[in-house]
């Protein structure tokens, strides 16, 4: 939140410069301020909307419901809500700004798909990103990241399309037109390392500490296997939000490729497997 902070007002500033007019850099620094105060307490709120997730009871789910609850009261978690997306692809997530005010959100496939013991393998690992405050973050990069790619890109067209440059020459322009271009190109690889602030060994971490509540590491194991090994990608797939699941939402495909591999938001299945089982090589 701090390094989103310092380059929303670098952009605040390269805004004023341009237009010649500081009340800019004051506003956008203001907004960042709001969006960050926002995005605290209804991060989760968006993301859980964005993914056309809908609550569900006891009685909608029991089995989900019971394992949740049996889970939460074993490590002293207060339960949280639970969502379901209605989604043959199987994944899940969990969401929330404290254990206290948390969500945790399944596909219809990924119930469909596991046995009780990976499904708790499952949920156990979302409920370990809650424990380990791992949900704050990855809720609130969704909003922010978004926001600077929106002042990036209104940066650069107002470039293309006038106004600004106050009483400065051509040669400023110039510059700053550079300087917007750079911005629009950069921005989606700003956004992806923001993402990356939640680094994978907090998915490393997720997974143990889901093992050592199940004490049972290969039902997570299993059903790793079983959702990577899923070819088709969700339905509802989308970039903001595609860091916060335990497996990659636009499927196996979406892994290829040198650049996929280098902006990876979680560790490769097959060492996350490894780890569980604790093999070596």
């Amino acid at each position: 939140m701090a390094g989103f902070l310092i380059f929303v007002i670098l952009l605040g500033w390269g805004f004023s410069w341009y237009y010649d007019d500081q009340i800019i850099l004051y506003v956008v620094v203001g907004i960042a301020l709001l969006m960050n105060i926002f995005s605290y307490w209804n991060s989760d709120k968006i993301v859980i909307k964005a993914t056309g997730a809908r609550p569900i009871t006891r009685n909608d789910h029991p089995d989900l419901w019971n394992v949740t609850e049996n889970l939460c009261i074993s490590v002293g978690l207060p339960m949280p809500k639970l969502y379901i997306i209605p989604e043959s692809a199987p994944n899940a997530f969990a969401t929330g700004r404290n254990p206290e005010n948390s969500a945790v959100v399944v596909t219809s496939g990924l119930l469909a798909m596991l046995e009780r013991d990976e499904l708790e393998g499952v949920i156990a690992h979302e409920l370990a990103h809650i424990q380990n405050r791992d949900t704050l973050l990855m809720t609130i990069v969704v909003v922010l990241v978004g926001f600077i790619t929106l002042l990036s890109d209104f940066f650069l067209r107002s470039l293309f399309f006038g106004g600004g440059g106050g009483d400065r020459g051509g040669q400023a322009r110039l510059i700053m037109m550079a300087v917007g271009i750079a911005l629009a190109i950069l921005s989606p690889v700003v956004a992806m390392i923001i993402k990356m602030a939640v680094s994978r060994k907090r998915e490393f971490l997720a997974d143990a500490s889901g093992a050592l509540m199940t004490r049972y590491p290969e039902g997570l194991a299993n059903a790793l296997r079983k959702i990577s090994g899923y070819s088709k990608p969700m339905t509802k797939a989308n970039h903001a939000t595609a860091h916060l699941f335990i497996s990659n939402p636009f499927g196996p495909e979406a892994k290829k490729g040198f650049m996929n591999k280098l902006f990876m938001t979680h560790p490769p299945v097959e060492e996350r497997i490894k780890a569980l089982l604790n093999k070596e090589g």
